[in-house]
């Protein structure tokens, strides 16, 4: 009998473990989707309004004149990655600890915004040029508020796999850019998508550091 209590009274507090961390990943993933679709939105009726890209007009059904898909898929892949930076810190025993308090990741997502703006807003003399440009800023935004070579790693591929899926859509009409120079797209895109990743990797870890201490205070009270 007493053997028997004794694993429920252990059991106990395993089981409201397991069931705070599964629920607080749903909170941390549904936050990490919100804040994708709303980027979408705004980064997307920056490119919409300077013709950079063409949505057929049957398409055309949000106030912000974007597809009703990109916002949604934006959001899901921002809670993949978001979820995914800080699992893969883990698993490598390599916590990531530079700039770890929110006014760096807010800035962060500010530096992402205007690399996006700066792709759709400034003229450059060829194609060649801007893409450098955005590069060299997409490189410097990972230096500056990551450092770590698991998110330099995770960047270079999850941009490639999303340069390939839009590659996929352009190219089966979905939708298109005005002035393709490689392959169906801008190929600036890659710098962009690069760019968004480190800044959605950022969120998430410190979503995650702060789940963390939330957790760990409570531990220590009880």
């Amino acid at each position: 009998h007493y053997s028997v209590t004794g694993w429920s009274i252990r059991i106990g507090p395993y089981i409201a473990v397991i069931t705070n961390r599964n629920t607080n990943l749903v909170i941390r993933g549904f936050m990490l989707f919100s804040i994708g679709v709303f980027l979408a939105l705004v980064l997307n009726l920056l490119q919409v309004q300077r013709n950079v890209t063409l949505f057929p007009p049957d398409v055309i059904s949000s106030i912000f004149s974007s597809a009703w898909w990109v916002p949604p898929c934006c959001g899901t892949a921002s809670a993949m990655i978001g979820l995914l930076y800080p699992c893969i810190d883990s698993r490598l025993g390599e916590p990531h600890k530079f700039k770890r308090e929110w006014s760096s990741v807010m800035r962060c997502v500010a530096v992402f915004v205007g690399i996006n703006h700066a792709s759709a807003k400034v003229d450059f003399a060829n194609n060649v040029q801007l893409s450098l440009t955005l590069a060299a800023l997409s490189i410097g935004l990972w230096w500056t508020f990551d450092r770590s070579r698991s998110g330099f790693g995770l960047g270079v591929v999850i941009a490639l796999l999303a340069t390939l899926s839009t590659q996929l859509l352009v190219y089966n009409g979905v939708f298109q850019y005005t002035s393709p120079d490689f392959l169906y797209i801008r190929s600036w895109l890659p710098c962009i998508f690069f760019a968004g990743v480190i800044t959605m990797g950022n969120i998430g870890r410190q979503l995650a550091l702060y789940e963390c201490k939330r957790m760990s205070g409570k531990t220590h009270q009880d």
